[in-house]
């Protein structure tokens, strides 16, 4: 079945240039225009992938995303946003969001990030190992699930990716392109996997200001060990 894709865009005009656009790739699309029905959308189809506009009536697309995450919703968030600063653009993938395109960007893009988002998924989903622990931090790739100690942790699908990765090969350093490379992503920043490994010490390290398990390895990139 084809891949389902949530369009969240106030502008209507626009919105349906997205919709065209994606239906002319085999997607099918659900359109919205605000914030709040947005989020029912989401919590009601579980599409394979939400396109999120920002600037939104009634619940801006900040607010929608965290919400998503806080309800442990796995569905990919690509943010579509006018603002160009860098603050603005990581304080979207810190509330959750996977990737980000701001405007005014190509069809052509978009439909990259659209395909890079859902290849990832299908990536994670393939792997051959189905379960894997490091230390206290346990990898489950068929539920898609993380726990830490016992205890479930949410993340989001790139997050999701990156643990996996490092995961399945404890101690081994990972470049932030490597790991873009691995999980399918060619479109993201480097910038982009320091937002995801910073969110994910905040969920599986005791102290993220000094992390034990997800460790930086300076001038190379990112490993994942047993810990202390």
């Amino acid at each position: 079945m084809p891949a389902h894709v949530l369009v969240a865009e106030d502008d209507r005009k626009h919105a349906e240039i997205l919709r065209r656009y994606l239906e002319a790739e085999g997607y099918r699309t659900t359109v919205t225009h605000d914030g709040r029905a947005a989020l029912e959308q989401a919590r009601r189809l579980r599409p394979d992938l939400v396109l999120l506009d920002v600037m939104l009536p009634e619940l801006d697309g900040l607010d929608v995303c965290r919400i998503l995450r806080e309800d442990a919703c796995p569905v990919p968030v690509l943010m579509l946003t006018a603002r160009t600063g860098e603050d603005d653009l990581l304080l979207g993938l810190e509330r959750g969001a996977d990737d980000y395109l701001t405007k005014p960007y190509s069809p052509r893009e978009l439909l990259a990030r659209v395909r890079t988002l859902l290849r990832r998924m299908d990536r994670v989903a393939q792997t051959a190992a189905a379960s894997v622990r490091v230390g206290a931090v346990a990898v489950d790739v068929e539920r898609h699930t993380v726990a830490v100690a016992g205890e479930p942790v949410d993340c989001t699908p790139a997050e999701f990716a990156i643990l996996a990765i490092l995961a399945r090969h404890p101690g081994r350093v990972f470049t932030r392109g490597q790991l873009l490379q691995q999980a399918g992503d060619r479109d993201s920043t480097e910038r982009a996997v320091d937002t995801h490994v910073m969110n994910l010490r905040r969920k599986i390290e005791p102290n993220p200001r000094r992390p034990v398990q997800l460790l930086t390895v300076y001038g190379m990139g990112y490993k994942l060990v047993e810990g202390r």
